[in-house]
């Protein structure tokens, strides 16, 4: 009975252990900061598809359905709205789905990437935003 009483005390505390326990951090792989398609496909692919069409492996599992990223000239009347898409990737400009589990907001991760330097983190998105430029239907 002792046994049994200890265990009931002991359980809850174990419990609360458990979910104390911090994440586990996942490895952000490193991307050269001049490769657009570099940090698109490290980072940007899984979801929205090598060509930007929403259709990357695990858009099928998220809650929200993806818009096609090779479309944004097209609903913006025909102008690629950089500026926009770079505040987007940074966080500086949230959307219904950026900053939420299904959209990570990458500027903070970027900056991971060379603490040293946010140049890089800025040339990094730069170059990523001129990789979705490019794939921009015509």
């Amino acid at each position: 009975m002792q046994r049994r009483s200890m265990l009931v005390l002991l359980a809850p505390a174990l419990g609360l252990a458990l979910v104390a326990q911090p994440a586990p951090k996942v490895a952000t792989p490193y991307t050269q900061p001049t490769s657009g398609e570099q940090v698109y496909l490290a980072y940007c692919a899984s979801c929205h598809g090598a060509k930007g069409l929403g259709d990357g492996p695990v858009a099928a599992s998220l809650k929200n359905a993806l818009p096609s990223l090779a479309s944004l000239a097209q609903r913006n009347g025909g102008k690629f709205p950089a500026a926009s898409v770079s505040q987007s990737i940074g966080g500086e400009r949230m959307s219904r789905s950026h900053g939420t589990a299904d959209m990570p907001v990458w500027g903070p991760v970027f900056r991971t990437l060379d603490s040293r330097s946010e140049g890089a983190t800025n040339i990094r998105v730069y170059n990523l935003v001129k990789h979705i430029e490019s794939l921009q239907t015509k």
